[in-house]
């Protein structure tokens, strides 16, 4: 178990590099599977969701060789299924990804249940249906889904059951194994989403309308090509550090910004009063994603008159969401948050209320946060969910004195080498038993 003790209230200074994407790197390695060929990924995060992902595609047969930030994987000749790491499996819900991946290449396979960040309920009947669609039957275990591919086939119109960004992927992953046109309706245009559609591109698979919410996709029955793709930039880690250097009143120069993600973000936080310069404008390594510097400026911040929420892309994103709640608490005047997506997550919240914030819980999906607070230190273990263990650490490095964030696995699960990079740019924090 790994600890973080912080000396919080310090300015933070310089520049901070923004990694590789999380949710699309467990995309395109639930995707590795459907190439024969050697596929390398670069530009991939250092972090414990990609390694819970390495002990699965290992298990079942994959040869991996890792160096830092490169993965190389070879499928082979034949995938064990039967012999997949069930507990690796169990601590990452985009396991399930897997059902789609491998519809091809089984007529009977069992996925483990997935699980991931403790969040409440949420709902795999969309994955289901998707799948129903390609001729594929599904049956729900206590542990496990039994999955029933031998009628994997053709279907010329998907109609998704939710909006829904793991959805839309594992639709592209069934319809990338059909060599004839697929069209997805309701499809996410996401981050990930975008970055599972390049890499498919890069394996031969013809997909039209990427960016927008249906998409035209023609598959191959066969997939075999050496290729190399580079993982792009992640919008959500850059809305931490933007959170970070707002709460700690920073200047704080964040490089590597996938704008396209951030844009609605940005535009809240000018009408709340935060200062702001966008610095270059380049494309990132995949030539596709269009990236910015951006420098946070310290400013004095008003609450919002109108809710935040997050909504499916082009809206607020629902893993930025909770970032603005440690804004909100140096932001004068009383800010409403709703994350109805999620039945637990708007809970965790209240977390913060044990660092000196003003944050009221009116359901599982609402909280009201009234500033400007004086963050405090505090000792606390860490929540089961990534984001909202995230913003304890991002309050806990505003907060003068030393605090205690024990237990940071979740932290660790989306956010690579977070302890060193912190400390680059000034933060005192070091890890403790």
């Amino acid at each position: 178990m790994q600890n973080f003790e912080i000396n919080g209230g310090k300015k933070l200074r310089g520049k901070i590099e923004v990694n590789g994407s999380k949710n699309a790197i467990v995309a395109i390695l639930a995707a590795s599977v459907l190439n024969k060929g050697i596929t390398i990924l670069k530009n991939v995060p250092q972090i414990e969701e990609v390694n819970r992902w390495i002990e699965v595609l290992e298990s079942i047969g994959m040869k991996i060789q890792r160096d830092k930030k490169t993965i190389t994987l070879e499928a082979p000749e034949k995938i064990d299924i039967k012999n997949i790491d069930k507990v690796s499996a169990e601590r990452t819900r985009s396991v399930i990804m897997l059902m789609s991946s491998l519809a091809g290449k089984f007529r009977k396979y069992s996925i483990p249940q997935a699980g991931g960040c403790k969040l409440g309920a949420r709902t795999v009947k969309p994955h289901l249906f998707v799948l129903e669609n390609f001729g594929v039957k599904i049956k729900v275990k206590e542990n496990c889904f039994d999955v029933d591919a031998s009628g994997f086939g053709k279907s010329e119109k998907v109609v998704l059951y939710e909006s829904g960004d793991t959805v839309t992927e594992s639709a592209l992953m069934a319809a990338a194994q059909i060599p004839e046109k697929t069209i997805i309706k309701m499809a996410t245009s996401n981050y990930m989403v975008q970055d599972l559609c390049f890499f498919l591109e890069k394996l031969g698979v013809r997909i039209k309308g990427i960016g927008g919410t249906t998409l035209e996709v023609e598959g191959l029955k066969v997939i075999d090509k050496d290729i190399t793709y580079e993982i792009s930039e992640d919008p959500i880690e850059a809305m931490f550090f933007i959170s970070l250097a707002i709460t700690t009143k920073s200047k704080l120069l964040i490089e590597r910004c996938p704008i396209e993600f951030l844009e609605l973000e940005l535009l809240k936080l000018e009408k709340m009063g935060q200062k702001y310069g966008i610095k270059d404008n380049y494309k990132a390594r995949n030539k596709k994603t269009d990236l910015v510097d951006i420098e946070i400026i310290p400013s004095k911040l008003v609450a919002l008159e109108e809710k935040l929420h997050g909504l499916p892309f082009p809206g607020l994103n629902m893993d930025n969401l909770p970032f603005f709640v440690p804004i909100a608490m140096v932001a004068k005047g009383k800010t409403l948050i709703h994350d109805w997506v999620y039945e637990n997550r708007a809970i965790y919240f209240t977390e913060l209320s044990r660092l000196g914030g003003n944050v009221t819980l009116l359901d599982p999906h609402r909280v009201y946060v009234e500033g400007p607070t004086i963050i405090r230190n505090a000792e606390m273990m860490s929540p089961p969910a990534l984001r909202p263990a995230a913003i304890i650490l991002v309050a806990m490095l505003a907060a003068k004195g030393k605090s205690i964030l024990r237990d940071v696995y979740s932290i660790n699960r989306g956010y690579g080498n977070l302890e060193e990079r912190l400390q680059s740019i000034g933060a005192d924090i070091k890890s403790v038993k």
